[in-house]
């Protein structure tokens, strides 16, 4: 049975009362103090990060898992108990869950290619939604969940964290004050420690794993473990490569920053460098991105990715932000070594775990009167004038999931850090980046129609395919 045939309730979800602020939602109604059942799926990365995150909120209850691997779900289930909360409803089937009416929410951290259809299916069922970055795996497939939020008028969080924190909110704030003068331009900086994925022999799908669920829109391809936990980020049918991954945050920001919307061109170069292996997206890739105000101003973007031995920029990257930021690569983790199949370089085998060894994750955004640095999480500094003087400077770290818990409950869409149609537009530099790198070609690009102009076959790379019946609608 597919999901289209399913009898889902269809709420509005309409705000009524003036101090309460209820809402009927799956045929109950929740009141201000009420808990908010949220389910989360996909439990085994990320998904562990949004249990947490979740358990910290007062008057929140996990109520369901969802994965498709038995033996991580089981695992989150038991750990949940353990830690003194009631054990949550387990689920392998997405399109079960969804026909619990006690969920309010779903916070869905699997795989990038299932992110829009279980977003869809999510607001279809009458329930809210927070959806992991990118919000989508093509650009149709976002345009139809940015129409289905709209349509049943949820509340949907992008999983842009960094809008939830006070230092990077006070960050663009001086961007758009003037600190450092025009803003006209913006590096997105993402030089991420990466080891080579080695190559993985086709083999039986692990007991416990429901390998169909698992591939879902994407094509049928034989199980290897390149295609499976994390390193699917990797492989075209189901991943964004590096642009989506980490790169995303700091494109997000970068626009942000700027004060723009959709691109109007986009040029974007790149190779997967040293390693032979199964990785199919690209490990280095610069995109450059013009924006076109109606004022007849030009805005341009930078999107830089690395892979490996790199250098800083604006102190980014050496500890001088004074924040968490991105965890070293060399010091909070095990020192990155390739694969058996990937080459033996001297910098690879000298690499050990005191090597101060760091990311370098962040944006530097340049006006006409100085720069701002961001270090990628929570922490901004800014130089100024013609003798490049140090400016302002802030930290601050938010609750991305504590303001959709909050906007749940008050109903207002405009409370939202990162609603999703902010997140539509951020992933879609990310969807034409990838685009023009894989066709090896410049692309002009309509924000108004959302398409390649006179490029079809860009057109159709953004638009993606399906797998039945795992199909994201023409019609929302």
């Amino acid at each position: 049975m597919t999901i289209e045939r399913r009898d889902f309730l269809k709420t509005t979800g309409q705000a009524i009362g003036a101090g309460a602020a209820v809402l009927a939602l799956g045929g109950r109604v929740l009141g201000a103090n009420d808990r908010v059942r949220v389910a989360v799926c996909g439990v085994r990365g990320r998904g562990n990060n949004h249990i947490e995150g979740y358990e910290k909120l007062p008057n929140v209850e996990i109520a369901a898992l969802c994965d498709v691997d038995e033996s991580v779900l089981n695992q989150r289930l038991g750990e949940i108990e353990k830690a003194g909360f009631q054990r949550p409803q387990g689920y392998s089937d997405v399109r079960k869950l969804l026909e619990d009416k006690s969920i309010d929410a779903i916070s869905v951290a699997t795989p990038n290619h299932w992110h829009s259809l279980i977003g869809i299916w999510t607001v279809q069922a009458g329930k809210d939604l927070y959806v992991e970055k990118p919000m989508s795996h093509n650009t149709f497939e976002g345009k139809q969940l940015v129409a289905a939020v709209t349509k049943y008028n949820r509340i949907c969080q992008h999983g842009s964290q960094s809008r939830s924190n006070p230092g990077m909110i006070e960050g663009i704030k001086h961007l758009s004050d003037g600190t450092i003068g025009d803003v006209y331009m913006a590096r997105a900086i993402c030089f991420k420690w990466r080891p080579s994925i080695g190559h993985a022999p086709e083999e039986p799908v692990p007991a416990g794993v429901n390998y169909d669920l698992w591939t879902g829109p994407a094509p049928m391809k034989p199980f290897t473990k390149n295609r499976f936990h994390y390193n699917w980020h990797w492989i075209w049918d189901t991943g964004n490569g590096e642009v989506g991954n980490q790169a995303i945050h700091e494109i997000d920001v970068a626009r942000w920053g700027l004060g723009v919307d959709f691109p109007t061109y986009v040029a974007a170069t790149g190779n997967h460098f040293m390693f032979d292996d199964d990785q199919q997206t690209p490990n280095w890739l610069n995109a450059t991105f013009y924006f076109d105000e109606p004022t007849g101003k030009r805005k341009m973007m930078e999107v830089a990715v690395r892979p490996w031995i790199t250098n800083h920029e604006a102190e980014i990257g050496t500890g001088a932000y004074n924040s968490k930021g991105v965890p070293a690569a060399g010091l909070a983790t095990p020192a990155p070594k390739p694969a058996p199949a990937a080459p033996k370089t001297p910098a690879a085998a000298s690499l050990g775990p005191k090597d101060n060894v760091t990311n370098t994750i962040g944006n530097v955004f340049y006006g006409s009167n100085g720069y701002l640095g961001m270090d990628g999480y929570d922490t901004y500094k800014t130089w100024v004038g013609d003798d490049v003087q140090p400016g302002p400077n802030g930290h601050g770290d938010g609750d991305h999931w504590a303001n959709f818990i909050d906007c749940i409950r008050s109903r207002n869409n405009e409370d939202l850090h990162a609603p999703i149609e902010e997140g539509h537009k951020s992933v879609t530099l990310v969807h034409l980046a990838n685009a023009s790198y894989r066709l090896g070609r410049s692309l002009k690009f309509d924000p108004k129609t959302e398409q390649v102009i006179g490029d079809d076959e860009a057109n159709v790379m953004l638009r993606g395919a399906y797998r039945a019946p795992y199909v994201v609608p023409e019609k929302i």
